[in-house]
This record gives structure tokens, C-alpha cells and sequence, in this order.
């Protein structure tokens, strides 16, 4: 089994390596479209402010290649923020693989929002033998209001999308990497998904 993370100068991708060797699983890190396009699964990191990531993107030309892969696809915060049409950090076009917009949590709430938080209306393959309510960690200023792509939710001053689904593209916005067994398990579900 051969796992591509797309390197673009994302921030979380250590522990996101440390998290997969825990689950014996070794995985490697690109920015090469062939080897990207090779993987059995693609993971797709991100920590940092949306506009200069994208720009990374766009220099490699990867922006164009994620939208096109037909593996699974796993974006983890950052990452599944800009597989969405547009955030408002950074007034960022996005991927627009999931059909919704990215918006800043409401002046009324302190952010980021840092710290556990559950998830719930859990429905996607990725949340296979995960309980309703389990908790996940989480670090992010702006998120995904509920849409048609909606795989899990979870609050904060309002309900939001913790996880979007699209065919063959899955995006969580909390970190599974840093989320204890809940996030071990999400992982490995993950990687099941290779037939």
C-alpha cells in the first residue's frame, strides 16, 4: 500500500507521519504529480492561513492535480478547507471539489477555537466503529456551515461541518492525527479504504 502526503510546506505533516507509523503504516511525502497520482491513498494536510497555501499550491501546479485524483483523498483542517469553493481568510478561491464556502466563526466567540470538541450525525466510512459524541481535537478560526457534503458535525457558537464527503474526497476539519484513539481509529479507516 503506498500513502502520499502532498508536501506544500503545511504545517501538521510530522505528526501526521509519527500517527501512521503508530499504525505500522509508512507513508511518503511529495510534491511530485506522478508520484501523487500512483498512491493508493492521498492525504492532504494543511496548517497555516488559506491564501499563501493556496499559492503554494498553485506554484506546483497541484492545485489542479488534487481535483482530478480518482484514489481516496483525505484533507485534515487546512486541507479541507481548500478543497471548498472559496474561505473568506484571505478571500481564497478554493478547489470547489466540496460545495460549500469557508467562514469566520462570529465575533461573539473566541478563536481560534483550540481544545476537544464532539463530533456527531456521524455518517461516512471514515466513522466506522466511532461513537456519536466521541471527542476530537480541534484548532481553527473559520470552518464549513452545514451543506449536502455534511459527514459529521460538531458546534461552536453554531453546528458546523467537522467532516465533508464527496465521492472519493473526505475532509475533517479537526485533527485526527491528535485525537487519540478516536483519531487512530478515523486513520485507519482511512487506510481500509484501499481494496
Amino acid at each position: 500500500m503506498k500513502i502520499v502526503l502532498i508536501n506544500y510546506g503545511a504545517g501538521n505533516i510530522q505528526s501526521i507521519l509519527f500517527a501512521l507509523e503508530r499504525l505500522n503504516v509508512q507513508a511518503v511525502l511529495s510534491d511530485d504529480p506522478e508520484e501523487i497520482r500512483s498512491a493508493d491513498l492521498v492525504i492532504f494536510p494543511g496548517v497555516g492561513e488559506a491564501s499563501s497555501a493556496m499559492a503554494k499550491l498553485q506554484a506546483s501546479s497541484l492545485d489542479t492535480l488534487i481535483e482530478t485524483l480518482k484514489q481516496p483523498v483525505l484533507g485534515i483542517c487546512l486541507g479541507m478547507q481548500l478543497m471548498c469553493n472559496h474561505s473568506e481568510e484571505g478571500n481564497t478561491k478554493g478547489l470547489g471539489i466540496f460545495d460549500t464556502s469557508v467562514l469566520r466563526f462570529p465575533e461573539n466567540v473566541k478563536v481560534p477555537q483550540i481544545g476537544w470538541n464532539t463530533i456527531n450525525e456521524l455518517r461516512s466510512p471514515l466513522f466506522n466503529g466511532i461513537k456519536e459524541g466521541s471527542h476530537v481535537y480541534t484548532v481553527h478560526s473559520y470552518y464549513a456551515p452545514l451543506c449536502k457534503d455534511t459527514s459529521a458535525v460538531s458546534d461552536y457558537a453554531e453546528p458546523y461541518s467537522a467532516a465533508l464527503q464527496r465521492d472519493n474526497f473526505y475532509g475533517l476539519q479537526f485533527h485526527p492525527e491528535k485525537s487519540s484513539a478516536v483519531g487512530s481509529k478515523i486513520l485507519s479507516n482511512f487506510l481500509n479504504m484501499v481494496s
